[in-house]
């Protein structure tokens, strides 16, 4: 057997990541990119860039506070942008356009304040056309933020889906994350949700932290289990460069993988016994939960508007986005140029998806469900099998012993063994032009 590779290289949740986007030299119309595009089915994600402190792992697009009223600005420009988006999909739609499923990500949508939420559904509805009380509609939010009057809020105008970020139910492991708050604040809130009556809570838990075992991961989770979450994530600890524990020493990289591996099948194996069903290396739903997601949406094959500076969107030729950056001085500068901008009708930053860059996209964003991917669904799309375009990669995984070799000939599914190392599998997939873009990008 082949020597497996370290199982916590990179988490991957959309491909190809937004460190191999570029500046688009043509700044293509927005309304030339939707043109021939199927609109029937799509993903609408809105972006709100704000929170109340800076976790210590946390590289997602943020700032901590909005001083002088940027929240305000900042949704004047979210205006702009879904009115200018919302006439490029309708300037040559041969077909309706409609969507599918909604979220609302950040930063933390609950940032804002119960009024700023009811325009930012005012956005996605009136200025989109979404029907949010008629599809799936995720919102984040956090324990401080995760107030009776926001959750009211969301609750009226349709959603279906929350999703807090506790990460530890231990006060000291939360300070170690650079995430300090207390239980009993976490626990209040998770009481605010439940009492909101939204279908289904997700609570999101990390394990690595320093200083944690496993009994009190045990504790973490046994104490999220006590709320009967329809939803659970398992997020192993990464120090990310730019971010709080990215400038900390950690431990070695051997012992720190042997400790998340550990912790993880810990929970894994937990979660299993108390009900839930594993839907990918991170997600385990409670059985009998409500799936939350779009019947008629496929993430490997309909489009996505993002709507806000830290939103991509998707068409199948091109990914598209703002500038990205992690560090805080950066961020604020972008944000700041987002609100002042007036002209939303092109594409500003992304990377164009040829038909190999597709066909990784499908076999990556397919393999890493814990169902698997039928190889029919793949062939009708590309012509071609998996074992065809990918023979090497499929055979080293084989090797390493991460297929499933129970699955039958017309499924490609992961072992427990392959779904642990997603975040090794994953980046197999990624290619070399996408390597290349993401190891050349300057971290700022």
């Amino acid at each position: 057997m082949t020597n497996a590779p370290r199982p916590y290289e990179s988490y991957v949740y959309a491909y190809p990541h937004k460190t191999a986007y570029r500046p688009l030299a043509d700044r293509p119309a927005l309304r030339e990119l939707w043109a021939g595009e199927r609109k029937d089915a799509l993903s609408l994600y809105l972006h709100i860039p704000f929170c109340e402190v800076r976790c210590g792992f946390c590289n997602l697009f943020t700032r901590i506070g909005a001083p002088d009223e940027l929240t305000t600005r900042y949704l004047d420009a979210l205006d702009r942008q879904a009115t200018a988006v919302a006439d490029a999909l309708h300037a040559r739609a041969a077909t309706g356009v409609r969507f599918a499923a909604a979220a609302f990500g950040g930063g933390t949508p609950t940032f804002l304040d119960a009024g700023e939420l009811e325009r930012l559904c005012d956005i996605a509805e009136k200025r989109m056309g979404a029907d949010l009380r008629a599809v799936p509609l995720s919102v984040e939010t956090s324990p401080s933020t995760a107030t009776a009057d926001r959750l009211s809020v969301l609750a009226e105008r349709g959603a279906t889906r929350v999703s807090i970020g506790v990460q530890s139910f231990v006060e000291e492991e939360a300070k170690a994350a650079v995430r300090p708050q207390r239980r009993s604040d976490v626990e209040a809130a998770l009481g605010r949700i439940r009492d909101a009556r939204i279908p289904v809570l997700n609570i999101d838990l990390i394990y690595g932290i320093d200083g944690q075992t496993p009994e009190s991961w045990r504790l973490s989770l046994d104490a999220a289990l006590a709320w009967r979450p329809e939803e659970l994530y398992l997020y192993p600890l990464y120090a990310r460069p730019l971010t709080p524990l990215g400038r900390r020493a950690h431990p070695s990289e051997a012992g720190w993988d042997a400790q998340r591996l550990d912790l993880y099948r810990r929970g894994r194996d937990h979660l299993l016994a108390q009900g839930y069903e594993q839907v990918s290396m991170r997600m385990f739903r409670r059985s009998g939960a409500p799936r939350e997601g779009a019947d008629d949406y496929a993430c490997q094959t309909d489009g996505m508007i993002g709507l806000g500076c830290g939103a991509r969107s998707y068409t199948s030729d091109l990914h598209y986005s703002f500038d990205y950056a992690v560090g805080m001085r950066e961020i604020r500068s972008l944000i700041d140029a987002y609100t002042t901008t007036e002209d939303f009708s092109r594409a500003e930053v992304g990377r164009a998806v040829d038909a190999d860059e597709a066909r990784r996209r499908h076999l990556l964003q397919s393999l890493l469900q814990a169902e698997g991917m039928a190889v029919e669904g793949y062939r009708e799309r590309f012509g071609s099998r998996p074992a065809d375009d990918f023979p090497a990669e499929l055979d080293r995984f084989a090797d390493l012993g991460w297929l499933d070799t129970d699955a039958g000939p017309g499924l490609l599914r992961l072992s427990p063994t392959g779904l642990a190392y997603s975040d090794a599998l994953g980046p197999a997939l990624f290619s070399p032009a996408v390597r290349a873009a993401m190891a050349s990008y300057e971290a700022k």
